[in-house]
């Protein structure tokens, strides 16, 4: 649910034509968004949010107790394709490259998916399943894969793999944020003990983070890094549902999206 802020940030990037990328690399929530903002479907991730994220039939604790996935993945996918589709043509037409990070269950290493508009859906829904969270089993091209951000978090350093030297990253925590191993985290595993290699990137999510930080915070002497990042910790957090904790962190995205737009353009070479 933090994803609503970049929700705000990509509003107003699409409202101000502010488009100088060819490549976009997107984790869990913040893959699903980009989808959404490359398609040109303005309006389409806020509705997501505000009109079917907040209803008990997508985040409901209670299932837990019976075994059921806690975040219905599928009742949202569902409900947003009748309601309102994803334009998977429009995202294939765009000049850019659009990857959309997973983790393999396998290997508990990430994966990296060019989908093609007959597996953006899934794509976007591994790249978002938490693992215990969400339990049902999803593969794209014969991988069994969970939500990307257990192995890359912030894939800064793998769009400059890709080439990349002048690199946007919207986040949903402070910049100087420190993750630590948490109970939460430690119980994942111990839930995952039968995958062990899924079980140890869990464990390792807190390590995988910080270096992907130090990266945004020393990256080469040839690469430029722009953040759009939160002050101070979202009023969001992971399964918060209060509108007016979202409606302030959407507000705070348009606020500094539009703060981002005067800095790239500032600091063009």
């Amino acid at each position: 649910m933090r994803g609503v802020f970049s929700v705000g940030v990509l509003d107003v990037f699409l409202e101000s034509g502010f488009d100088p990328f060819d490549l976009a690399i997107g984790v869990s929530a913040g893959a699903c968004n980009l989808a959404s903002h490359l398609a040109g479907q303005h309006g389409r991730n806020r509705r997501s949010y505000f009109d079917l994220m907040t209803r008990r039939e997508f985040i409901d604790r209670r299932r837990f107790l019976r075994r059921r996935s806690v975040v219905d993945l599928d009742w949202l996918w569902d409900a947003l394709a009748e309601r309102e589709p994803l334009d998977v043509t429009a995202i294939a037409r765009r000049d850019v490259e659009f990857i959309v990070v997973a983790t393999s269950r396998q290997t508990g290493l990430p994966v990296y998916l060019r989908p093609s508009p007959d597996e953006m859906s899934d794509a976007l829904k591994a790249s978002s399943a938490l693992p215990v969270l969400y339990r049902p089993d999803i593969a794209v091209g014969g991988v069994r894969l969970v939500d990307g951000g257990v192995s890359d978090p912030i894939p800064a350093e793998e769009a400059y793999r890709r080439g990349a030297r002048r690199i946007l990253v919207v986040r949903t925590r402070p910049a100087l944020t420190v993750k630590t191993e948490t109970l939460m985290v430690r119980t994942m595993a111990w839930l995952l003990r039968r995958e062990p290699a899924l079980a140890a990137a869990v464990l390792a999510t807190a390590a995988c983070y910080q270096r992907s930080v130090a990266f945004l915070h020393a990256p080469p002497p040839d690469c430029e890094i722009l953040q759009v990042a939160p002050p101070v910790p979202l009023a969001t957090k992971r399964t918060t549902q209060t509108r007016a904790a979202l409606e302030r962190d959407y507000a705070l995205g348009r606020t500094l999206g539009a703060d981002a737009i005067g800095r790239w353009s500032a600091t063009a070479l």
